[in-house]
């Protein structure tokens, strides 16, 4: 469907009849994702823009649902093709639950991990040794990170 006003053209799929549009302005602000993310969301298939009103996307409201989805793959570690395949053909969430197990095993981890950290980090703020290697638990904590495979010059490995 076109219609035209005083601001130009406006261009919307049929299905955006139904449902109120946003302007992509708006959903940067009430989704707290820039229009640069958004554009390249709608680039990697994440997100769709259902026209155009002269130079601006226009989106519907559900948009931010689907926004709010991709924001928790992301925290969750998820790349962003792996987000977009968790979505089916007709845009609803088709989330494969064992990936979900999966991913959230490696959080644990992950938590597991950094709880060790930050205790050993507590633990060098408090030690009574003068120097941080006079302390064994420092050591150990030290010793622990050698051996951890794939901690080059502080990266994490490829893929992660």
């Amino acid at each position: 469907m076109t219609t035209s006003d005083d601001q130009g053209e406006i261009t919307v799929s049929p299905q955006a009849d139904l449902r109120s549009t946003l302007d992509i302005a708006e959903v940067a602000a009430r989704s707290g994702v820039t229009v640069s993310a958004l554009r390249y969301y709608e680039e990697k298939g994440l997100i769709a823009s259902s026209g155009r009103r002269g130079l601006r996307r226009q989106f519907t409201d559900d948009v931010l649902q689907r926004l709010a989805l991709v924001a928790i793959g992301r925290d969750a570690g998820f790349t962003l093709d792996e987000i977009a395949g968790m979505f089916g053909p007709d845009g609803e969430p088709a989330i494969d639950r064992a990936l979900l197990s999966t991913r959230a095993d490696d959080l644990d981890r992950t938590i597991r991990r950094l709880t060790v950290l930050r205790d050993g980090l507590r633990h060098a703020a408090a030690c009574p040794a003068p120097r941080h290697l006079e302390c064994p638990t420092f050591r150990r904590i030290l010793a622990a990170a050698q051996r951890r495979p794939g901690r080059v010059s502080g990266r994490r490995p490829a893929g992660r």
